[in-house]
């Protein structure tokens, strides 16, 4: 027994708040640093400390009379598990919250007195951070730890801070070589397609990785691996040709000496949304990157910018994800801020100028050939949507997603739904409504708002605020770029000018992305400003009539540094009240979601749900505009709806919030559910745009606010109180402890 509860190495002293992985790793002490002994001491008598782990926990006993030394426990984690989910976990779920009925304390024996006195943990927040700690114990196969009290009474602001810095980034990153190809390459999607099967696409620009799978795949025939080349070419038709073969498209990899001295390829990393989660995703990966970068995880984000700039040279663009049936799909582009903020990080390595130089080409060619060209491309009004080319039916959904959009045609046809949805994909019949319906349905897709009323019915003929917004911020960092680092000329090479209307050589000055600035500064003026309504609104191309829809989009223009002066003043006086709710900024308004019921469910990005990539936006364009303590009041609103729901439901961080619901702000009844709810015992991923706008809010609000945030005070009571009065509530939080 005393091997389990002493160190491997007595004189290694563990933080209390480090990380699960390296808490419970090898040699677990469970010590609080520089504060009690990291060796321990236990009974003479081996059989006693049998007795004293083995005797459960307790509801009443005598407490510990060492008061005045740091507290920690000494735990039996099968056996307090155990007992704590019986007595607390009243739902069943394996999470402790405020819906569950326990008594709300359980007692355990401490380090102090060798477990025979014991302290009691109390209260929905300490005994679900229990479960947690117990949770991650068990999982990394320590039977009894020693646990330190401040693990549970950790400041809940600290804690969410911490966890994302130093577990939740680890547990969303991912890679692909031979070392995790057969878990990467899985796909539920694909399980009920003609041919599952484990498959890569390979570009034929990257023949290596093609030889390197190859040898995957032959060395491991258990893996029934499929090693496919795609076409030079890749079009609607082909990407409809594979939908029942889909598969993993490959990303970047690069060349290092293993073990043996020889010489091989590894997967450049990337992080994924959620949990369940393989593949690179397209503008979530910019909001993960802004808070990997803040939690100095600069190396991750530059990897990101790497994959990204391989998807564009060799599949033509940014795509919605790395699976076969995103080929013809894109996603919002935020390819320039996102290399240069890893530029600014690293511009003192070796190798930084050429990463942005290569960013900046793949951005360009982005540019040319899928935001400047048909079909995204409007000649007549020379403004950009999302427009994506397809054919048939989105093969990702669920079977029966488009059940009721179907139903009328395959009985208009005399067929059963799945025998029209063949005759459809193969284009043995002819529906121009239905085709009509998937253009939009695939342009919704490939905004990222999947999906809205704004959107409903019209997404490819409409050029959003937020495209135009993002194309302006492309044009004005692609000058800068040129005009700041390389002269004010950059020579276009032949890798990005394959497949383009470039030519190698071609040369592209700061004056030309300039005139283009202005010129799409003057469009945005023109088609997007209303000046009654003092806000953005989407232009609806087909109709050349504005949108009516209120979107949190119009205060993209604001991030781009787009708007002039006058208008992010009636953007911060006059739109602004109308998104700002009690959690943050709702995605739309009420009046323009309309009425929704049975026949007209809520869709998740329109009220009253609120996103993280939203919020980030907006507190960014308002800081840019001198807005700052709009700002600070947006990002408190929006961090203590996660706070809030992390104290209350078991440290859960999900995709999405209602940010009209004060109390349990994650629970969405929406399309899709909210992902990273579902949690057993422990949350060890969140939800990657959420951790990014958790960790860049705190930077934003001030520490007066982040005490506030602490204690938990709700944002209207924080609001009204003077400072003296918050500062008051927060010592007496503090001086109540665990």
């Amino acid at each position: 027994m005393s091997n389990l509860l002493a160190p491997k190495k007595p004189t290694e002293v563990v933080d209390q708040y480090s990380a699960g992985h390296v808490y419970y790793g090898e040699g677990h002490i469970g010590t609080r640093r520089r504060t009690y002994s990291n060796t321990f001491d236990p009974p003479a008598e081996p059989g006693q400390q049998r007795r004293l782990l083995k005797q459960p926990p307790r509801r009443r006993g005598s407490h510990d009379p060492y008061g005045s030394f740091p507290k920690g426990f000494l735990i039996d984690v099968a056996r307090t598990k155990a007992a704590l989910l019986a007595a607390e976990d009243t739902d069943a779920n394996y999470q402790i919250t405020i819906e569950d009925g326990g008594p709300k304390v359980l007692a355990l024996g401490t380090i102090n007195s060798y477990g025979a006195y014991n302290h009691e943990v109390r209260g929905t927040y300490m005994l679900s951070n229990l479960l947690q700690e117990l949770t991650l114990a068990e999982a990394s196969g320590r039977p009894y730890i020693l646990l330190d009290e401040s693990r549970l009474s950790e400041n809940p602001v600290h804690r969410v801070n911490r966890l994302i810095r130093d577990t939740f980034w680890r547990g969303l990153t991912r890679f692909i070589d031979d070392t995790v190809i057969e878990e990467v390459a899985r796909d539920p999607k694909a399980e009920r397609m003609k041919d599952p099967r484990p498959r890569i696409y390979v570009p034929p620009g990257a023949p290596e990785q093609y030889v390197y799978y190859k040898r995957v795949a032959e060395r491991r025939p258990e893996l029934n691996l499929d090693v496919v080349v795609l076409p030079e070419k890749i079009t609607a038709e082909y990407t409809k040709s594979v939908n029942d073969k889909p598969g993993l498209l490959a990303l970047a990899m690069e060349e290092y000496t293993d073990h043996t001295g020889k010489k091989s390829l590894r997967g450049c990393p990337y992080v994924v949304p959620g949990g369940r989660f393989n593949e690179l995703y397209g503008w979530d990966s910019y909001m993960m990157a802004l808070g990997l970068i803040r939690d100095k995880k600069v190396d991750l984000a530059k990897s990101m910018v790497i994959n990204f700039c391989f998807c564009i040279q060799h599949y033509g663009k940014i795509l919605n994800a790395n699976r076969s049936y995103y080929l013809s799909r894109s996603q919002p582009p935020f390819l320039t801020d996102m290399a240069i903020r890893v530029y600014e990080q690293i511009k003192h390595e070796e190798g930084s100028l050429e990463f942005l130089r290569i960013a900046i080409f793949a951005a360009i060619k982005e540019y040319y050939t899928i935001w400047m060209a048909e079909p995204r491309y409007d000649p007549k009004s020379g403004l950009s949507r999302y427009r994506p080319e397809g054919l048939g039916i989105p093969p990702e959904t669920e079977p029966s997603h488009f059940d009721s959009v179907l139903k009328p045609f395959a009985e208009k046809n005399k067929m059963t739904i799945d025998d029209f949805i063949f005759a459809y994909n193969e284009s043995l019949v002819y529906e121009p409504e239905l085709d009509e319906y998937f253009l939009h349905d695939r342009a919704v897709r490939e905004s990222g708002h999947d999906t809205s009323y704004r959107l409903d019915g019209r997404c490819a003929n409409l050029a959003t605020i937020d495209l135009q917004s993002l194309l302006y911020k492309y044009e004005t960092d692609i000058s800068n770029v040129i005009k700041i680092h390389f002269k004010d000329k950059l020579v276009i090479p032949e890798e990005f000018a394959r497949g383009t209307s470039m030519n190698t050589g071609d040369i592209e000055s700061s004056s030309i992305w300039d005139r283009r600035a202005k010129r799409r500064k003057q469009l945005t003026d023109k088609y997007f400003w209303n000046e009654k309504e003092g806000m953005y609104f989407d232009y609806d191309t087909i109709k050349m009539e504005q949108s009516t829809y209120e979107t949190a989009t119009t205060f993209w223009p604001l991030w781009a540094g787009l708007a002039d002066p006058r208008k992010a003043a009636s953007l911060i006086s006059v739109a602004l009240p109308k998104f700002e709710c009690y959690g943050g900024i709702v995605s739309g308004t009420e009046k323009s979601r309309g009425v929704v019921g049975i026949d007209r469910p809520n869709r998740q990005w329109d009220y009253p749900f609120g996103w993280a990539p939203h919020q980030i936006m907006t507190w960014e364009g308002m800081r840019k505009y001198g807005y700052v303590e709009e700002a600070q009041r947006l990002c408190y609103r929006w961090l203590y709806s996660l706070t809030k729901a992390f104290v209350d439901y078991n440290g859960v961080l999900v995709e999405k919030y209602d940010v009209t619901r004060p109390i349990d702000p994650h629970k969405v009844d929406a399309e899709y559910g909210n992902q990273g709810g579902d949690i057993r015992g422990v949350a060890t991923e969140g939800f990657g745009w959420v951790n990014a706008s958790y960790q860049i809010g705190l930077d934003i609000i001030s520490s007066h606010m982040r005490r506030a945030l602490g204690a938990c005070i709700p944002p209207d009571a924080f609001l009204r109180m003077t400072e003296t009065e918050v500062e008051g509530i927060v010592q007496s939080v503090e001086s109540l402890g665990p």
